[in-house]
């Protein structure tokens, strides 16, 4: 039986790179984010994928639609894994003095609210039919998790709840052999970040990267695969910055 991943997001950026690495070792892929099924993107990731991926649209604020959504996803293949990455910015990057509630609102809903709850019915279901094998909850929150950006200080916040919910989560599932780690990646190139390419590209060249570079999805994907393998099931609750060293204190 193959194993199976449900990747939030993962039509693209780091959630497409998640789904690649995965795909390639022989997973089942199954792809979750808000956009309908016939948009351009969409249709692109799963033409790239191997055949047999499938994809579902669902709102991460909708929680009524999670039991809905996991029975249909798993109809046929149990639940390995859980790819918690779908996530949004702020709004609009400004002043910390100005922040909007609905910007506040929308990345708590999405980034904390919404993946708690698909998270916790994730691992209901695993509880009520446990697999034979290694199974795991992979939160992907960012280096925003701990560093402090007050243009955008809604995001950052909510990257620390979704931290937090790591470890709780991974706490209570130790017991139960399931696996809850962290993901915290720096500056990647995707699609949410091409708005500030300008910007990181100078910062990058006078070195905020040690690693002197741009973070690819890729980069995201090549650290997931052993985590959900169970190759590093003892360090459950640990938390893995993927950054290129941006995250290292520094004189």
């Amino acid at each position: 039986m193959k194993p199976h991943a449900l990747i939030t997001g993962g039509q693209q950026g780091i959630g497409f790179g998640i789904a690649q690495s995965l795909a390639a070792a022989g997973w089942q892929i199954t792809l979750a984010a808000e956009q309908p099924q016939d948009c351009a993107r969409v249709r692109a990731a799963l033409a790239q994928l191997p055949a047999g991926s499938r994809y579902f649209a669902h709102d991460l604020r909708q929680i009524s639609a999670v039991p809905a959504l996991l029975a249909r996803i798993e109809a046929d293949l149990p639940l390995t894994s859980l790819i918690a990455n779908a996530g949004v910015p702020a709004l609009q990057r400004g002043d910390l003095l100005e922040l909007r509630p609905e910007s506040f609102d929308r990345c708590h809903e999405v980034n904390l609210r919404g993946t708690f709850f698909l998270a916790q019915a994730v691992a209901r279901t695993m509880l009520r039919h446990p697999g034979p094998g290694y199974r795991s909850l992979i939160f992907i929150t960012s280096v925003s998790a701990e560093m402090a950006s007050p243009e955008r200080a809604e995001y950052c916040i909510s990257k620390a709840g979704a931290s937090m919910m790591a470890k709780n989560f991974a706490l209570r599932l130790a017991a139960e052999g399931i696996g809850v780690f962290e993901l915290r990646p720096g500056i990647i190139a995707t699609p949410m970040t091409e708005g500030v390419h300008q910007r990181y590209e100078a910062r990058i060249r006078e070195g905020l990267v040690p690693a002197g570079r741009w973070g690819q999805p890729a980069d995201i994907g090549k650290t997931v695969l052993p985590l959900v393998e169970g190759r590093m099931g003892f360090a459950t609750g640990s938390s893995f910055a993927v950054d290129g060293g941006l995250s290292i204190p520094r004189l």
